[in-house]
């Protein structure tokens, strides 16, 4: 029989009354990443300690996250940085009310990473067990440094995902929309590689666009224009961008800055364009609710100043307020782990020790069974 915390751990430490204490464990792509964070009885949300080791450098001479060697680097380092975070806190196992981990959506050896050391966690401490929607911790990221009341508008957007929700809730989303094709990280990622710009492409794009002389010089397609939905598609860009660049007779960097200039442009308009399509869903749907209503933007992509600026003047035509976390919590953390836990264990939303680590998780899994956004890819159907 396992023993209790009070039997273990009695000394100092433990959490004010009312507070709920979780350890948060991401692995999902290509970041290891651990955190202790801790809500307070009146809501007030506290980090006490934080740690994310990233892996750019194994995976950039490939221009672009293996999958092997992100599960083998999480092996190595998730057990190590979750007794880092629990240290640095002053705290062991014993003084937690729980252990999240990320379940999915992800590259599954990366996922097993970190959903493993919770379930060991987990067991050896008579914890309860958190799996939490790697996608959710995005949605629910803002909430991590400011009051945010549901019901909002969420747009996410990495490199892996690009999709619209509405969050009236922890586990309670609706999928306004979503890629048909590639992710908005994904088009950067590739356009970056063709160009030779280097590992991480996201952030690369960006840099060399800033030196950009002639931003509009290369033209690219508005992507769905028949379309009326809130969908989104970015392999028409992509291949665009590629057709530019190979049609230069000796691209140098002046080229390569304006070319960036114009696929991030092009990324930023497309993702404005269509969450101007769901603010409208939204006001018609919560018409109660008072304005500024909040237009949420998490993820990776997200951090980019022109996807910021662009959300922004979109926000604003339609009465709405952009809502975007800190920098360093738009990209893949496990600060946004452990709040997600914290919700769920606060509402009992617990898991079994035979929770499973998921390739794919929709948020949304009723319209992701009934409405799948599908499209096709070079390769075929992708969905």
């Amino acid at each position: 029989m396992a023993l209790s915390h009070d039997q273990v751990h009695p000394q100092p430490g433990a959490a004010p009354q009312g507070a709920l204490t979780v350890l948060g464990l991401e692995s999902s792509c290509d970041d290891t990443a651990a955190a202790v964070l801790r809500r307070h009885g009146d809501g007030r949300i506290e980090i006490l300690a934080e740690a994310v080791v990233g892996q750019n450098s194994a995976h950039a001479p490939f221009g672009g996250v293996v999958p092997e060697i992100a599960a083998r680097a999480h092996a190595e380092r998730m057990d190590g940085l979750a007794a880092g975070v629990l240290k640095e806190a002053g705290l062991t196992p014993f003084d937690l009310d729980g252990v999240a981990a990320t379940a999915g959506p992800g590259l599954i050896g990366g996922v097993m990473a970190a959903l493993m050391t919770a379930k060991g966690i987990s067991l050896g401490a008579d914890l309860p067990l958190l799996a939490v929607n790697h996608l959710e911790g995005h949605a629910l990221s803002p909430r991590l440094t400011q009051s945010l009341a549901f019901p909002y508008l969420l747009l996410l957007v990495s490199g892996g995902h690009t999709q619209l929700v509405i969050v009236e809730g922890v586990g309670r989303m609706t999928r306004l929309g979503s890629t048909l094709d590639d992710a908005a990280g994904e088009a950067f990622d590739k356009t970056a590689k063709v160009m030779g710009l280097g590992f991480p492409g996201g952030p690369a794009v960006e840099r060399y666009a800033q030196d950009a002389e002639a931003p509009d010089r290369f033209p690219l397609p508005l992507m769905l224009a028949r379309d009326t939905s809130c969908n989104f598609s970015f392999a028409g860009l992509k291949t665009a961008a590629r057709r530019h660049w190979d049609g230069l007779d000796a691209p140098d960097d002046r080229d390569r800055a304006d070319l960036a200039a114009s696929m991030q442009a092009a990324i930023a308009r497309h993702l404005a364009q269509r969450a101007g399509r769901a603010m409208e869903i939204f006001k018609t749907r919560f018409e109660t609710l008072d304005a500024p209503l909040p237009l949420v933007a998490a993820g990776g992509v997200a951090s980019n100043t022109a996807v910021r600026a662009a959300l922004e003047a979109e926000a604003q035509r339609h009465g709405f307020a952009l809502i975007a976390p800190p920098l360093k919590y738009c990209t893949d953390n496990a600060a946004m782990i452990a709040l997600a836990g914290v919700e769920r264990l606060a509402l009992g939303l617990t898991n079994g020790l035979d929770a499973p680590a998921r390739p794919r998780w929709p948020l949304d899994q009723d319209a992701a069974a009934q409405a799948p956004a599908s499209g096709s890819g070079r390769k075929g159907p992708k969905a």
